[in-house]
């Protein structure tokens, strides 16, 4: 029977017969030699949002505790400038090209653009190992609350390894946001505050054992909705001379933040501070605007661009982490490092080995926790988005100081120094050709190993019609008033 017949439940089970009994389980350890895990995920918090990251306007009082306790790196990637493949790679510890899940789900499709996109995976694969199956297997109570996005009920994280899960999505307020599995939830509450609730019993329950749980906020996503107290509180807070400071996304940032603020204050309180690590990030860069029009929500200056981009401002986001004991207090990590790292990070926290059948593509981040001036033994990190969104199907990679874009409908290639040029205002390529050509092959044979799907040229290209969104299942276009729906899904 091939094992991607199996359902999940079973895959596990043959996994663990036939490997060796230490490579899924964890060393005999104790419990306080295995630390909890609060893993907190947040939706388009662009890089520059967080008061430590620069933000003048935004108030992040407990985010930035936490950088003061722990390790607050400054060269952190998502893997994908949209939501679905970051989070397939945290989950896989593998980069999405390897899973053909390159756009969020179900993806935007333009069929008389220049190019053909690949077809996106439509969920997350079943035989994947998550970081649920993962930790349960190591010992660990394991836990997910909020986004998912990766795909249909059937491949929901209860179906992944996570013994207890809650999926929810939509909007901000209920009753307008979904439940999965349909729980009670309390009419007007926000749903940050919900998530975080629950996230909260979920550690009051599992304290007598080691836990791993991911609080995955729909926050700060839009659309902007956020509490009328926070909202005036901004609306009257004075605001700097420059800068998109908008009073709604602002709220909705310190929604975030309280959120953070009360999962380290219950940990506290439990007395599980000594013993958790406590993990904060974003998925994607953050949004400027609604691709359809509406309000301006925010800036990733001084990086350039947004959300849907391979520019630094759609893929630099924020990563604090907190280990007492392990993480230097208060210092700062120039490391490029991305969220493929995660899932390794996880396993080494846990005493856990991979699965020989499952590539792992990310570096454990322990090492630079320990000692942040420290390198990883790795000389690139890739990034492949074939798809039309807020740029053009474009991939990248980043070596040292040194970034390459590369767009697919006409090669045109753009190099930058980051350490020079955080913005990238300066295309490099026509004067370092070498190095543009060095990387350009470094990213052409990473595309092979990995087995990324690229997009081919449209016959049905139309300049004039380039810019219409069809609808897959109906395969007819979207309706003008509909385009802002499809943006509050990605």
């Amino acid at each position: 029977m091939k094992l991607k017949s199996l359902h999940q439940s079973q895959l596990l089970a043959v996994c663990l017969l036939l490997l060796p009994v230490t490579t899924l389980h964890a060393e005999q350890k104790t419990a306080s030699s295995r630390p909890n895990i609060v893993f907190i995920l947040i939706d388009d918090m662009g890089w520059p949002d967080p008061v430590s990251y620069g933000h003048t306007f935004h108030d992040t009082p407990h985010i930035d505790q936490l950088a003061s306790e722990g390790v607050r790196f400054t060269d952190f990637y998502a893997a994908c400038p949209v939501c679905s493949p970051t989070r397939a790679s945290i989950q896989a510890g593998q980069y999405q090209a390897r899973m053909q899940l390159t756009d969020f789900i179900p993806g935007h499709w333009r069929p008389f653009e220049k190019l053909i996109v690949p077809e996106n995976a439509p969920h997350l694969p079943l035989e994947i190992v998550t970081p649920g199956e993962l930790m349960s297997s190591a010992g660990y109570k394991t836990a997910y609350f909020g986004k998912w996005h990766l795909g249909p009920e059937s491949h929901n994280p209860d179906q992944q390894g996570y013994q207890t899960s809650l999926v929810t999505g939509g909007r901000h307020f209920a009753p307008r946001f979904r439940t999965t599995p349909p729980t009670k939830v309390p009419d007007k509450a926000y749903l940050a505050d919900f998530l975080t609730d629950k996230t909260i019993e979920f550690m009051e329950q599992s304290k007598s054992e080691p836990f791993f749980v991911q609080l995955s906020h729909y926050a700060v996503h839009i659309p902007l909705e956020a509490k009328q107290q926070m909202i005036r509180k901004y609306q009257q807070k004075p605001k700097p001379a420059s800068g998109i400071n908008n009073p709604i996304y602002a709220a909705m940032v310190a929604h975030v933040d309280e959120s953070v603020g009360r999962i380290v204050a219950a940990l506290e309180e439990l007395e599980l501070t000594d013993n958790t690590v406590v993990i904060f990030t974003s998925d994607n860069g953050g949004l400027r605007q609604s691709f359809s029009g509406g309000d301006i929500v925010s800036t990733n200056a001084p990086l350039r661009d947004e959300k849907g981009s391979l520019y630094e401002g759609g893929v630099r986001v924020p990563l604090i982490i907190k280990w007492p004991g392990v993480a230097v207090s208060g210092k700062t990590c120039a490391e490029p490092t991305i969220s493929v790292d995660f899932w390794p990070t996880f396993a080494e926290i846990a005493h856990a080995n991979p699965p020989p059948h499952q590539t792992i593509d990310g570096l454990s981040l322990v090492p630079l926790l320990k000692d942040p001036s420290s390198h990883l033994h790795r000389d690139a990190i890739y990034f492949h988005y074939p798809h039309y969104h807020h740029s053009t199907p474009a991939g990248a990679t980043r070596a040292g100081d040194w970034k390459l874009i590369e767009f697919f409908a006409d090669g045109n290639l753009e190099l930058y120094n980051l350490k020079q040029d955080l913005s990238e205002t300066t295309n490099l390529a026509a004067k370092n050709p070498e190095k543009a050509a060095e990387l350009q092959q470094k990213l052409a044979d990473w595309r092979t190993s990995t087995g990324a799907a690229m997009p081919v040229m449209n016959p049905k290209y139309d300049p004039a019609r380039a810019s219409e969104f069809w609808n897959r299942r109906t395969n007819r276009p979207v309706p003008e008033r509909k385009k802002t729906r499809i943006d509050q899904v990605n």
